[in-house]
């Protein structure tokens, strides 16, 4: 029996309904300016200003934004970095690239981030940087792994590809690292309509060092000055497309928001255990619920027209290119985790009655 979804998991269509992308892309077509142009250079300054941070620098993709960051601050073959284990791999990924090592770090409890407190003991085995991913919208506890990472002299990197936007205390997630790091994706909460990222910094130097490795290494055309550049440069099309929603990015996290809050709401009785919070340090990238049956749970909203998803099933560690080799390392609320998230549709332009569908169909598993 064939199962038609009444409520996805994300709709492009619904999300990009608002926006009249067809004049961005026009504008660039007639421009005849494809690769480095205006619409990127007024970009990065537009998206450095919302980030509340000096410079910004787009590149292709934030996998590229994450690899670039690293060796701007100065990870090398055989460097550790820290970073944590149950968010895709992702940052695992661009530590890899670079003959890295990556020294995983477990989660808080709660909020399912990097545990300041697990952290520390880390931080004393001195690795080259660390990596502090705000995941599924949620803002780690950003200041006192600042404070941690500065009183040992260790660059700290912030992931906030699934944190645009987020606020904690008025500032923005990626304004109080040494450098961050942003995906367009185009599920993301400022997506694009195809791979895009961004690496923001209000030091000169990192910026310089990012600028060049993104273009071949060049300081200017055709002088290399640095090894290991690419070509990783975001076009002018998504640059265009993303100028277009800059301006409504806050409206639409406050509509992911309201979802969350009408979910928790709903959910507050049953067993499940719900994202922490629905303040502005929550920007509702993903609505993740963490459930003792999860697969039976799934297979239920899937026969209700739901759709669901795991993000993530498989921490790092326990991914087969490592063979067991890291199968032993201590990350107990990281493998419980990665055994009961889930993801529930939580986007702008579902209607109240695709949330209130969400909710009875929860409730009716319970």
């Amino acid at each position: 029996m064939t199962i038609k979804t009444v409520v996805p998991l994300f709709s492009a269509s619904l999300v990009n309904s608002r926006f009249d992308l067809a004049s961005a892309l026009k504008r660039v077509l007639d421009s005849n300016s494809f690769v480095l142009g205006k619409e990127v250079a007024q970009f990065e300054l537009e998206f450095a200003r919302h980030t509340q941070v000096e410079h910004c620098v787009s590149v292709a993709n934030g996998s590229d934004a994450l690899e670039l960051a690293l060796r701007a601050v100065g990870v090398v073959n055989g460097s550790r970095v820290a970073c944590v284990a149950n968010a895709g791999f992702y940052s695992s990924t661009a530590i890899h690239l670079l003959g890295a090592v990556p020294v995983y770090v477990d989660v808080d409890a709660h909020s399912l981030n990097m545990c300041e407190r697990a952290l520390a003991p880390v931080l004393e085995t001195r690795p080259a940087a660390v990596i502090v991913t705000h995941l599924y919208g949620q803002m780690a506890a950003i200041d006192p792994i600042v404070r941690q990472c500065r009183a040992a002299g260790i660059p700290l990197i912030e992931d906030c590809a699934q944190a645009h936007g987020a606020l904690h205390a008025g500032r923005r997630a990626g304004s109080f690292a040494d450098i961050s790091c942003f995906s367009f994706y185009p599920t993301k909460n400022l997506g694009a309509l195809g791979d895009g990222g961004a690496v923001l910094s209000s030091n000169i130097d990192l910026i310089a060092a990012v600028k060049a490795l993104r273009q071949y290494g060049w300081a200017r055309k055709y002088e290399v000055t640095r090894i290991c550049g690419r070509n990783s440069r975001l076009d002018e099309l998504q640059a265009a497309v993303l100028r277009e929603k800059l301006p409504v990015l806050d409206e639409q996290n406050a509509e992911r928001r309201a979802i969350a809050a009408r979910y928790n709401h709903a959910f507050a009785a049953l067993p499940l255990r719900l994202p922490v919070s629905v303040g502005e340090d929550f920007v509702a990238h993903l609505y993740v619920v963490r459930a003792e049956r999860r697969e039976q749970f799934r297979a239920h909203l899937l026969e209700c027209g739901v759709a669901t998803d795991v993000h993530y099933p498989i921490a790092d560690t326990m991914q087969p290119l490592f063979g067991g080799r890291r199968a032993a390392e201590m990350l107990p609320v990281t493998l419980d985790a990665c055994a009961s998230v889930m993801s529930l549709p939580c986007f702008p332009g579902m209607t109240s009655d695709d949330v209130e569908h969400v909710v009875k169909s929860v409730r009716s598993f319970f």
